[in-house]
């Protein structure tokens, strides 16, 4: 068996883990859920400025948590599809995906872009095409 060229099993890892730390930081935009929750329940409702700052914070916390909870969990498939060689375009939509992320995304997602593209990381994946 001939040793492999390639930093595959560290990018699984860090994809494992960005998706982790994507899925704990989704629960911040809960709490703005729940502050604009409050604003338009509360007496705050009776200023109409207040009931619409309550429902934008309702509308912006949930979009941000469905998306951090759809990007962590895309990342952690895209992590275990790395280490089984498998779904090439997949993982590749992944990592440009993490590319607007910050900046832990950014450099994850261009490093393995950069790592993606190598010819020999294609063919690895190619073998294992379903």
């Amino acid at each position: 068996m001939q040793p492999q060229n390639n930093n595959l099993h560290v990018f699984r890892i860090l994809f494992i883990i960005k998706g982790i730390l994507s899925l704990l930081l989704s629960l911040l935009p809960v709490i703005y859920f729940f502050i604009g929750t409050w604003m338009l329940t509360s007496q705050v409702q009776t200023d109409q400025h207040a009931g619409l700052a309550g429902g934008i914070m309702m509308v912006v916390g949930g979009f941000i948590f469905l998306f951090l909870l759809a990007l962590g969990i895309v990342t952690i498939l895209a992590g275990k599809y790395i280490g089984e060689h498998k779904r090439y375009t997949f993982v590749l939509v992944v990592a440009i995906l993490n590319c607007l992320t910050g900046i832990l995304g950014i450099l994850l997602g261009i490093f393995s872009i950069i790592e993606l593209n190598k010819p020999e990381v294609k063919e690895l994946f190619a073998k294992n095409r379903v």
